[in-house]
C-alpha cells in the first residue's frame, strides 16, 4: 500500500517534537524533513541535535520518507545557490549541501533525497545545452557518495527550472546517466500538472524512473500553487489508480506550506481527503 508522509516545514516555526507528534497523530506513517532550516540544516546540527532528532522520529513510530535537499533558506533562498551558477563557488556550495544531505539521510535511513532540477533558467544567459552540462557535472560529483550510501537522487521536475517536466527529465537522464540506477525522478504531481501533463499517464510512463511522490493540488489555470488535495483539478483517484497498477510501494508526501498555526489542520484535512481514495484503489 502507498504509505503517506507529511513535510513537515508546513509547521516551521514550531517545535520539531510538536510537528512529529501532530503529525503522527494525525495517521501519517512518515515525515518529510528538508535539509534546511529551521530543523534539520546538516551544518549546525551537532552529533547530540542529529540523535535527538532521530530519537524524536522513532518516538513517534514515524519513519523518515525522504530529504528535500532543494532549498537553501539557510544560505540562499528557494532555488539559490543552483546548480546552474555562472560563479563555480556558488555551484560548490550546492554540491555541498547535497552531500551534506546525503550524510543526514544516510543517518536517518532513508532511501531518496530530492534534489531540484538544476535551478531556475530565468535571470541567466546560460544556453540550455550549457545549463545541462553543469547540472549533470554537479550530479556526477555527489553520486559516489549516494552510491556508498545506498541513496537514490531524485530528481524533481519544477515549473520555470531547467528540468520541468518528466520529458525533460528523461531526456537528461538518457543523456548524461543512462546507466545510472541512482538517478531516478521524483514526482511531484501538482508540478507534472502545472506544465501541462497528466500525472496518471506519466506515473504509467516513467513506473521504472519514479522513486518518491510529492502530494498537492492545483487550479484550471495550472499555476504553480501548493493546494489543498481535493481543492483543485488533479485528479488523485486516477493517480492512486495508476500507482496500483504499477505497483508503486512507497511514499507519498503531502507538501502544503501554510503558516505553522494552520498547519496541524492542514495536515488532518489532506490526511482524511487522500487515505480514502488511497484505501479505495487497493
Amino acid at each position: 500500500m502507498i504509505r503517506l508522509a507529511f513535510s513537515i516545514y508546513a509547521f516551521r516555526g514550531g517545535s520539531l517534537d510538536e510537528a512529529l507528534a501532530t503529525i503522527a497523530r494525525i495517521g501519517y506513517r512518515g515525515v518529510e524533513l528538508l535539509a534546511d532550516i529551521p530543523y534539520a540544516y546538516p551544518p549546525t546540527m551537532s552529533s547530540r541535535q542529529r540523535r535527538g532528532a532521530i530519537d524524536a522520529v522513532r518516538h513517534c513510530n514515524l519513519v523518515v520518507s525522504t530529504i528535500n535537499a532543494s532549498t537553501l533558506f539557510a544560505s540562499g533562498d528557494t532555488y539559490h545557490p543552483t546548480w546552474i551558477e555562472e560563479e563555480p563557488e556558488l555551484r560548490q556550495q550546492r554540491i555541498e549541501h547535497t552531500l551534506d544531505a546525503l550524510e543526514l539521510g544516510a543517518e536517518l535511513g532513508v532511501r531518496t533525497i530530492s534534489i531540484q532540477g538544476g535551478g531556475p533558467m530565468i535571470g541567466t544567459n546560460l544556453r540550455r545545452q550549457r545549463a545541462l552540462d553543469r547540472f549533470a557535472e554537479g550530479i556526477a560529483s555527489v553520486l559516489p557518495c549516494a552510491r556508498e550510501r545506498g541513496i537514490l537522487l531524485a530528481i524533481e521536475p519544477e515549473p520555470g527550472l531547467l528540468i520541468q517536466s518528466s520529458a525533460e527529465y528523461l531526456e537528461f537522464k538518457n543523456r548524461y546517466f543512462a546507466d545510472e540506477d541512482n538517478v531516478r525522478m521524483n514526482c511531484d504531481v501538482g508540478h507534472l500538472y502545472c506544465v501541462g501533463e497528466d500525472p496518471a499517464q506519466t506515473i504509467r510512463a516513467m513506473k521504472d524512473q519514479i522513486c518518491h511522490l510529492d502530494l498537492e493540488d492545483v487550479g484550471k489555470d495550472r499555476v504553480h500553487e501548493h493546494l489543498m488535495p481535493g481543492d483543485g483539478e488533479i485528479n488523485f483517484r486516477a493517480i492512486f489508480q495508476a500507482l496500483r497498477e504499477t505497483n508503486y510501494n512507497g511514499w507519498a508526501t503531502v507538501q502544503l506550506y501554510p503558516t505553522a498555526e494552520k498547519a496541524a489542520d492542514v495536515a488532518k484535512k489532506a490526511y482524511e481527503y487522500l487515505k480514502p481514495l488511497i484505501v479505495a484503489t487497493q
